[in-house]
C-alpha cells in the first residue's frame, strides 16, 4: 500500500522528467492505452544529451575524488567509534605526544590546542598546553586551532568587536560569518549524499519495494541536510548547538547597522530576524523605530527581509513539511526540533544584542532589554537555618560575588579534624577516583582519595578505628543537612558522591609553578572558557545540583579555593582552607571554581556532591547506609544484653 502512496509523490523528485508528447513544460496528459504519436526528434535528442550530461557529471565527480584523495574512493565504511574519535579530535591527542617526542614544540602546541578546543574539560591537556608555553616562552607562538570552523571564528570575532562598541568592524565580521555559514551549509548538504544506510534493519532481510527503498534513501539524505542547521551551530566536541545561532547574526547586525546610521540595512536585518521569531516584541518595536528614521522618499513597506535568510527559511520550512509527510507515509517517527529556540534550560545562555547598556550608548526609542544570566532550573533561595550549634556564618552569595554560595566555619571541631586527618592516612589510595593516576590534575602534586564505604569497611575489619570511620560518615551527613537547610530546598538532597581527598606537594617540583592544583571547572557542565559557556551534557555529571567542601587542616602552603567568571581567569572570590571551614555552592556554570597550587605540605578535605534526583543517588552511600544500620543494630543488641565490647576480644 505504501508503494502506491509514495510512487507519485517521490518519483518526480528523484527521476528525470518522463517523456511524453508535447513541448517541454506543457501539461502532462493521462497515459493512453493506445500508442501515441512518436516523440519529436528534438526532444529525443535533448533527453539523450541530458543523460550524457548526467554521466559526465558522475565521471567528473569520480575524477575529482581520485585527484583529491589520491586514489579511487574507498568502499569501506567508517565505524562509528572511529567517526566519534575524529569528531572529538582524539587523533590530535596522539599527534601532540608524537610531536613532543620529535622535539617539534610548535606543532605539538597546535595539536594540543586543537584537541583542547573540542575537549575543554580535559585537565591534563590544559596542563600540557601551559607546560609547552613555558618551554617556548609565552609570546613565542600563537595558539592555532587546526580544525577551526571559519564561520564560527568570524562570528566570535564579530561578537568581540560588537561588545567593544566597534560596530563597523563587527559588521564586517558578521557579514563574513554569514557568507561562510551559507558556504558551509552547501558543503554540509553535499556530504549528506551517499550510499543508503541500513542501521535499523538487516540488509539481507530488507523486503522493501523499489519505490519504498528509493523514498527511504531520499529521506535519509533530506533529514541529514535538514540537520545541517544544528551541525553548523554546534561547537567542536559539543552535543548541544548554540541557541538561536543563525538568527543571532541578524540580531547583532540590526543594531550594529543602526549604530553606524545605515537604517535601511538595520531594517532589513530586523525583518530577517522576525522570519525566525515573528512574535519577538523587542525586535518588532525596533522595526517600527527604524521605519520612523527612514527618509520620506523611502516607503518602509518596500524594505523587505534579507534575501539570504528569506530563501534559507523558505527551503527549511519546505523540507520540514516533506519530512513530516514522509514520516507518516513510511511509518518512521520524526519530531521537528526548534532550531531557533531562544531560551532553553541549559546554563550557558548566549549574550544577545539586547545586552547593550542603554544609558552608556544613549539610545532612545530602541528596545534593548537586559543581559541574560546563566539559568538555574529552580527557585533561588538562601539564608535558611544552619541547624547545629557553634557553626559560624561567614559569607553569603553576595559577599562571595556570586550566586548560591555560602561560607561557614566550625562545622568540625579541632578534635574531629585531627581524627579525620589521622584516619585518612590509613584508608586513602593514590589516584582513587581517577583510575589510579598519581597526579591526575598536575604533575607537581600527589592525589589520594577514599570513599565513605571504604572507610567503613576498613573500620569494620579493624584496619582503622571504627569510630573514626563512622565520623567520616556522620560529618558528611551533617554537611548534607546544612546545605539542604541553608539553601531552603523544597525536596530532599541526596548524596551523589562522597570523597575524602588529600593533595600533597611533591618535593623538588615547586619552583616557578604557575599551574593549579585543580583546574577551573564546573561540577555539572563542561566549562568552555573560549565560548564563555558551560555545556550541560555528557561526560559532565549533569545530575549534580549542589557541591560542598569540608576542610580538615591548614598546615600547608597554597591550596586556596577560588571562584572565577566563566572565562576561567577572572577570580571573584578566594578562600583559605582551615579546620572546620565549609564552602558550599550550586554545581552549575554559575560557579566555576578551582584550587590554587599546593606548594608545601598536604591539603585534605571531604568533597561532597549532591543531587535532587533520587535516580542518581550514590550507590556506595546506599551501601554505607546499610552498613551503618547493621552496626547500629549490633550495638543496640549488645546494650540490651549488657555486653562490654572488650569482653568479646
Amino acid at each position: 500500500m505504501r508503494e502506491r502512496i509514495w510512487t507519485p509523490l517521490l518519483l518526480p523528485l528523484l527521476l528525470p522528467p518522463p517523456l511524453w508528447g508535447g513541448p517541454p513544460g506543457s501539461p502532462r496528459r493521462e497515459l493512453e492505452p493506445e500508442p501515441g504519436p512518436l516523440q519529436p526528434f528534438n526532444l529525443l535528442y535533448a533527453s539523450g544529451v541530458a543523460a550524457v550530461t548526467m554521466l559526465e557529471r558522475a565521471r567528473c565527480y569520480r575524477s575529482c575524488e581520485t585527484q583529491r584523495l589520491r586514489g579511487p574512493a574507498s568502499r569501506h565504511r567508517v565505524s562509528e567509534d572511529v567517526r566519534s574519535d575524529f569528531q572529538r579530535r582524539v587523533p590530535y591527542n596522539y599527534l601532540q605526544r608524537a610531536y613532543i617526542k620529535l622535539n617539534q614544540l610548535e606543532k605539538a602546541v597546535e595539536a594540543a590546542h586543537t584537541f583542547f578546543m573540542a575537549n575543554p574539560e580535559h585537565m591534563e591537556m590544559q596542563q600540557n598546553i601551559e607546560n609547552y608555553r613555558l618551554m617556548a616562552g609565552v609570546e613565542a607562538f600563537q595558539l592555532v586551532d587546526r580544525e577551526a570552523k571559519p564561520h564560527m571564528e568570524s562570528y566570535n570575532a564579530g561578537v568581540k568587536h560588537y561588545e567593544a562598541d566597534d560596530f563597523e568592524v563587527a559588521i564586517k565580521y558578521f557579514e563574513q560569518a554569514l557568507r561562510e555559514y551559507f558556504n558551509e551549509d552547501m558543503e554540509c548538504r553535499t556530504l549528506c549524499e551517499g550510499p543508503q544506510r541500513f542501521e535499523e534493519y538487516e540488509y539481507l532481510g530488507n523486503k522493501a519495494g523499489l519505490y519504498e527503498a528509493i523514498a527511504d534513501h531520499y529521506m535519509q539524505v533530506l533529514v541529514c541536510q535538514h540537520e545541517c542547521v544544528r551541525e553548523l551551530a554546534t561547537r567542536p566536541g559539543r552535543l548541544s548547538p548554540i541557541e538561536n545561532f543563525l538568527p543571532l547574526h541578524y540580531d547583532y547586525l540590526q543594531f550594529a547597522y543602526y549604530r553606524v546610521g545605515e537604517y535601511v540595512k538595520a531594517l532589513e536585518c530586523a525583518k530577517a530576524y522576525l522570519l525566525c521569531h515573528p512574535d519577538d516584541e523587542d525586535v518588532l518595536d525596533n522595526v517600527d523605530y527604524y521605519e520612523s528614521l527612514l527618509d520620506d522618499s523611502i516607503d518602509p513597506a518596500s524594505i523587505e527581509a534579507r534575501e539570504d535568510l528569506t530563501m534559507f527559511v523558505k527551503r527549511h520550512k519546505l523540507e520540514s513539511e516533506l519530512i513530516k509527510s514522509a514520516a507518516e507515509g513510511l511509518g518512521f517517527s520524526y519530531t521537528e526540533p526548534n532550531y531557533w529556540i531562544r531560551y532553553g534550560g541549559r546554563q550557558d545562555e548566549n549574550r544577545v544584542p539586547s545586552g547593550v547598556n542603554v544609558e552608556r550608548t544613549e539610545v532612545h526609542g530602541l528596545s534593548m532589554g537586559k543581559k541574560l544570566l546563566p539559568k538555574i532550573d529552580r527557585d533561588l533561595r538562601e539564608g535558611g537555618p544552619l541547624l547545629y550549634e557553634n557553626i559560624t556564618f561567614v559569607y553569603n552569595s553576595e559577599q562571595l560575588n556570586g550566586t548560591q554560595r555560602v561560607l561557614l566555619d566550625n562545622v568540625l571541631s579541632e578534635e574531629q579534624c585531627r581524627e579525620l586527618h589521622s584516619v585518612a592516612s590509613g584508608i586513602m589510595l593514590v589516584g582513587d577516583g581517577y583510575r589510579g593516576k598519581t597526579s591526575p590534575h598536575t604533575p607537581n602534586e600527589k592525589f589520594e582519595g577514599a570513599t565513605v564505604l571504604k572507610a567503613l569497611k576498613f573500620g569494620y575489619e579493624g584496619r582503622v578505628p571504627l569510630k573514626s570511620a563512622r565520623l567520616f560518615y556522620d560529618i558528611s551527613e551533617k554537611a548534607r543537612k546544612i546545605v539542604e537547610s541553608y539553601f531552603m530546598l523544597n525536596s530532599t538532597l541526596y548524596f551523589s558522591y562522597t570523597h575524602m581527598v588529600c593533595r600533597t606537594a611533591l618535593s623538588g617540583q615547586q619552583d616557578r609553578r604557575n599551574d593549579l592544583s585543580h583546574p577551573i571547572h564546573a561540577d555539572n557542565c563542561l566549562l568552555d572558557p573560549e565560548a564563555n559557556e558551560c555545556w550541560k551534557e555528557p561526560p559532565a555529571y549533569t545530575f549534580r545540583d549542589y557541591s560542598a567542601l569540608l576542610y580538615m587542616n591548614d598546615d600547608f602552603e597554597g591550596g586556596e579555593f577560588i571562584f572565577t567568571e566563566m572565562d576561567a581567569k577572572t577570580v571573584t572570590a578566594s578562600i583559605k582552607p582551615k579546620c572546620g571551614r565549609m564552602i558550599s555552592f550550586s554545581s552549575g556554570g554559575e560557579n566555576p571554581h578551582g584550587v590554587k597550587a599546593v606548594t608545601k605540605g598536604q591539603r585534605c578535605a571531604v568533597a561532597l556532591w549532591f543531587t535532587l534526583d533520587p535516580l542518581y543517588r550514590e550507590l556506595e552511600r546506599i551501601q554505607a547506609d546499610e552498613v551503618i544500620a547493621i552496626l547500629d543494630q549490633e550495638q543496640q543488641g549488645k546494650q540490651e544484653l549488657n555486653i562490654n565490647p572488650k569482653d568479646e576480644l
